[in-house]
């Protein structure tokens, strides 16, 4: 298994924050990164999970979305406030395209199963992640994919008020406050819900689940066996960063980005 992930690792481009490979991304310099929280992670103080088989002391929250009323369940994780469970919002009114393939949606539920938006939340592309038409904030705007643009962060994007999509930057922070790139998988994951013996021990209740990606709302992947989070981070016209979460390892591989035209899951972290 570990000569077989090495060997995908060179022949496939993977992504920043990877747990185990991936099959369509791709590797392009990272440009640098802008973080509303400038906080860098040598400085980072471990927290301590709060969360075991029999006992959950989290400090949990709860975000209602004014736009349509959904509530959504929140974790404090170090001094950072993150959504615990994927974003949902129907994000439909906005046209997209990519290449030959055209619809009038820019999120998706995983095999357009309406169940699994119930389940997993909705996947989204970058530019309706980032709002690229400005229709909450302007932060995010005319950032799409073939298009490079300098955001002004935070990005609030598709999020609900008060919360923004993270950087880059905001996610290196989460992965190294739950103990770095070799344990952060496996404190992240849910408990359940994952292939094989991939479940993590959702030690901190950010609880990931493997939500899968979505191309051109025809091609649906990965379900069960990995989870894609998009930052508000682009590295070139074509790409930008996500956090992916994989079931068969628990070791964060660092890499480049991935194409903004696929559609990820989006969890947002409180202003």
């Amino acid at each position: 298994m570990r000569n077989l992930k090495v060997l995908s690792l060179l022949l496939a481009p993977v992504m920043f924050a990877a747990c185990g490979d991936n099959d369509s991304d791709f590797a392009s310099r990272p440009s640098g990164d802008s973080s509303s929280s400038g906080k860098s992670n040598s400085s980072v103080a471990l927290a301590t999970p709060c969360k075991t088989e029999t006992e959950d002391n989290c400090e949990y929250g709860e975000l209602v979305d004014d736009r349509d009323g959904q509530t959504y369940k929140t974790v404090v994780i170090g001094k950072q406030t993150w959504m615990a469970e994927n974003l949902n919002y129907a994000y439909t009114g906005v046209p997209y395209k990519n290449e030959d393939y055209k619809s009038d949606f820019t999120s998706w539920c995983y095999k357009n199963d309406a169940s699994n938006c119930t389940k997993y939340g909705r996947l989204y592309t970058w530019a309706a992640a980032m709002d690229s038409v400005g229709e909450w904030s302007t932060n995010g705007k005319g950032c799409g994919y073939r298009t490079e643009c300098s955001p002004t962060y935070p990005v609030r994007g598709i999020c609900p008020e008060g919360w923004h999509l993270p950087t880059k930057t905001e996610i290196e922070t989460l992965l190294a406050v739950v103990g770095g790139q070799l344990t952060a998988c496996k404190m992240l994951k849910s408990t359940d819900g994952w292939f094989d013996s991939g479940n993590g021990t959702d030690a901190f209740g950010f609880s990931a689940l493997p939500a899968g990606r979505e191309r051109d709302a025809l091609f649906f992947y990965d379900e069960g066996k990995q989870a894609y989070f998009w930052s508000s981070t682009g590295n070139s016209s074509g790409g930008a960063i996500p956090m992916t979460a994989y079931y068969a390892d628990d070791v964060l591989y660092s890499s480049t980005g991935a194409f903004k035209y696929l559609g990820y899951s989006v969890r947002c972290v409180k202003d």
